[in-house]
């Protein structure tokens, strides 16, 4: 069973009103994303603030962008991982249940696991669902790096794992597991080299910026999957400055200042340890956004 997810899909911002998840807003947030072209939208992921949700908050985000996406061509990829695997899997069956299109599954972070248990933690995921799987790969924040073999060992083994959201930084090993495995789906986990991994054989882009600049983005990963490439580099070319802006502090402290400052949520709240920008950085997120029509709902 493998499966065709593809295209455009923005990793959603998580908005919170005087310390709690606003489903209001994130309602509406996901709705602009509907109207403005993108293929799929990915709660509850690093963007999403997972990792300081309570499970209940989690399950809510999976439910509401569900129900959002209803009777739309917009698929959703559910956030659905943990450094447990028992806690994986209920996240798993959770999301399954719920009605999402696929999920999205992390490494497990802070316990380092050997490649051997990389591959039984997603093999009992896999197992535990039917619905497809997107393996996500980001060593930078999990301290835990699938290596291309290993992704490609549970591509083969398992029907429902179809592709990799790839946020390690790396060309090379883009190239390596489209080589090795070039039916494997591949998923930029990193604006900055969007187009980069397009042009070389991925299927889409998990995308931070595309909370920002839907249209943009949307447009960039058509024409790609086109085989529109000057179209599609030119637009990569075009988001450059703010694709390394919003990453100027750690993910998602910069997308969701620049949301703010557009008009499109309220309030400016993390949940601790993560906190607002220095005043600095702020700046420049705000100069860096002069550059572009940013749509409004």
């Amino acid at each position: 069973m493998k499966q065709t997810l593809s295209g455009a899909m923005t990793a959603l911002i998580t908005p919170f009103k005087n310390g709690k998840l606003d489903e209001n807003c994130y309602e509406k947030l996901i709705k602009r994303q509907i109207k403005l072209g993108i293929d799929c939208v990915v709660p509850v992921g690093t963007t999403g603030e997972s990792a300081t949700l309570t499970h209940d908050e989690h399950r809510i985000c999976i439910e509401i962008a569900v129900n959002t996406c209803k009777n739309t061509s917009v698929k959703v990829l559910a956030g659905a991982g943990s450094n447990a695997t028992h806690e994986a899997v209920d996240l798993a069956k959770f999301a399954q249940k719920c009605g999402a299109d696929a999920i999205l599954s992390v490494a497990p972070y802070y316990n380092k696991p050997t490649q051997e248990g990389l591959y039984r933690h997603f093999k009992e995921i896999a197992n535990s669902v039917d619905i497809p799987v997107v393996l996500y790969n980001v060593p930078g924040r999990t301290g835990s790096d699938i290596a291309a073999n290993t992704a490609v060992r549970l591509f083969r083994d398992c029907d429902n794992i179809f592709a990799i959201k790839e946020a390690s930084g790396s060309i090379e090993r883009v190239v390596d597991l489209l080589a090795n495995e070039p039916n494997l789906f591949v998923f930029s986990g990193d604006d900055a080299i969007n187009y980069p991994i397009l042009a070389n054989g991925g299927k889409g882009v998990i995308s931070v910026t595309s909370n920002l600049l839907p249209n943009m983005t949307a447009d960039l990963v058509h024409f790609a999957l086109n085989g529109e490439f000057s179209k599609a580099k030119a637009l990569n070319d075009e988001l450059y400055k703010i694709n390394k802006i919003l990453f100027c502090e750690s993910n998602p402290i910069p997308i969701k200042a620049a949301m703010h400052i557009a008009g499109l949520i309220n309030t400016l709240e993390y949940r601790l340890p993560l906190c607002e920008p220095s005043k600095e950085n702020l700046k420049k997120i705000e100069e860096a956004m002069k550059n572009y029509d940013i749509k409004g709902f």
